[in-house]
């Protein structure tokens, strides 16, 4: 479900990290230990060769999940307030320090965790968003078995679905099925009584 336009990498990164779950299919990119930190090595956020462990799992899909509510606000609907609390504590427990060094400002783990260092990247992802004015146009789906996260480069930001020709398509016919079907049956009937 690619986008139609260039993505800002820290955008992608924050993309791609709640992609990898799909709702949609139930299917769980982040299913161990290791493919966490195989899909952060493979970003180049942490080195080959580091160990997370389930604790470590757990935290990075509190967070993936609180990300989703949060781009879900994005999109104008309620976020679950519960997903938005654990991901503040998830955040709470990952201490990270300002650093001005190398062009910054940019966060870095103040803790060198393997879990601190990747968590850490995508707070600074998230601030770099937020510096560049794009933060809010990461959105997630509007189709509710959905939820796949994507850029909206619209000029206006109301892009609604990660794909038109998949999910916005989908949703629209729909709803025009709906509206045809409730037509008919206000219409009265016209057939000839026999």
């Amino acid at each position: 479900m690619g986008d139609e336009q260039p993505v800002p990498a820290a955008v992608r990164l924050v993309r791609d990290f709640v992609n990898t779950y799909e709702p949609q299919v139930d299917e769980e990119s982040l299913a161990t230990p290791d493919a966490l930190r195989d899909w952060f090595v493979e970003r180049g956020v942490l080195p080959v060769g580091v160990r997370l462990g389930p604790a470590d799992l757990a935290a990075a899909r509190t967070v993936r999940e609180g990300l989703r509510a949060v781009l879900l606000g994005h999109a104008g609907h309620p976020a679950d307030p519960d997903a938005l609390r654990r991901l503040d504590e998830a955040l709470a427990a990952a201490p990270v320090r300002m650093t001005f060094a190398d062009g910054g400002p940019r966060l870095l783990p103040s803790v060198r965790g393997p879990l601190d260092v990747a968590l850490a990247t995508l707070v600074d992802a998230i601030r770099q968003c937020a510096q560049d004015q794009v933060w809010t146009r990461l959105k997630v789906c509007d189709r509710d078995t959905c939820r796949w996260a994507y850029y909206d480069a619209s000029r206006n930001q109301a892009r609604r679905w990660c794909s038109m020709a998949g999910c916005g398509n989908y949703v629209k016919m729909r709803r025009a099925y709906a509206v045809r079907r409730d037509r008919r049956s206000r219409a009265p009937d016209t057939a000839p009584d026999r």
